[in-house]
């Protein structure tokens, strides 16, 4: 099978709220996704953002520190991972869910990396433990690492990811979706032509900011990207976006392909 991943940050309770919530709705029941990754997850009274739109798409949902799986496929096994570098009112955290899919069980990680422009070691240190939680699991199928990470593709914690550089004296590999069907568009996410942006336009606008990452594809085909786009750039009437961000999905075999 191939299992849609789609992941977006949702930009907390910033207005115009409702607004944007119904314009993410919207899109993502239009997109169909088997899995959503979402960051900065407002609180509403005793639920959250995610557990109301999950109710809207008929999905599973877990939430935890402004980060949420959402899943059509049962939730099993769950688990929270502080990060390196934490501040007294920013805490950053990775959060695991197993997807328990027909081709088996999918561990999806969710994840909101330090957003400055100088905390790239920060944001070093935190990809080297997010690929120490995923290295820790025990599984012969896929893993998908989503989030907001707020570094480009040419930024070392990226890089490190893809295989490119060493980083704490060792060296890991997953395959960045978008990069593998479009190695050559830049696919921004944290984009001018996004007004909801403008605030923020001192952080550098016009990067590729948010991804999905997958583990290293195998001969039988599984963890094979077969499309990614960027998403969740629609506007309303009123020229609003779902968020500040743009999202991004990923169509990621699971099962095996013999004749791969």
């Amino acid at each position: 099978m191939t299992l849609r991943l789609v992941t977006l940050n949702l930009w907390g309770a910033e207005e115009p709220f409702e607004a944007r919530i119904e314009l993410a709705r919207a899109q993502l029941e239009a997109l169909a996704p088997d899995v959503i990754g979402l960051q900065e997850v407002a609180a509403l009274g005793d639920t959250t953002v995610a557990h109301n739109l999950a109710s809207d798409l008929n999905m599973h949902v877990i939430t935890d520190r402004e980060l949420a799986v959402l899943s059509r496929f049962p939730l099993g096994d769950r688990r929270l991972t502080p990060l390196p570098e934490p501040r007294p009112d920013d805490e950053r955290f990775v959060l695991s869910a197993r997807v328990d899919t027909g081709d088996g069980a999918v561990w999806c990680h969710c994840t909101h990396l330090h957003y400055r422009l100088d905390d790239g070691i920060a944001r070093e240190k935190q990809v080297v433990a997010i690929d120490d939680v995923i290295r820790g699991i025990d599984s012969d199928c896929p893993q998908l690492l989503c989030g907001d990470f707020n570094a480009p593709p040419d930024s070392d914690e990226i890089r490190f990811l893809r295989g490119l550089t060493t980083l704490a004296g060792r060296r890991t590999h997953y395959q960045d979706a978008f990069l593998r069907i479009h190695p050559n568009d830049p696919g921004l996410t944290w984009s001018a032509e996004n007004e909801q942006t403008r605030a923020w336009r001192s952080l550098d606008i016009d990067r590729r900011i948010d991804f999905i990452f997958v583990t290293t594809r195998k001969k039988d085909g599984r963890g094979t990207i077969h499309d990614a786009r960027v998403v969740l750039d629609q506007r309303n009437p009123a020229g609003h976006c779902a968020s500040d961000h743009y999202g991004v999905l990923a169509d990621i075999q699971t099962g095996t392909d013999l004749t791969f």
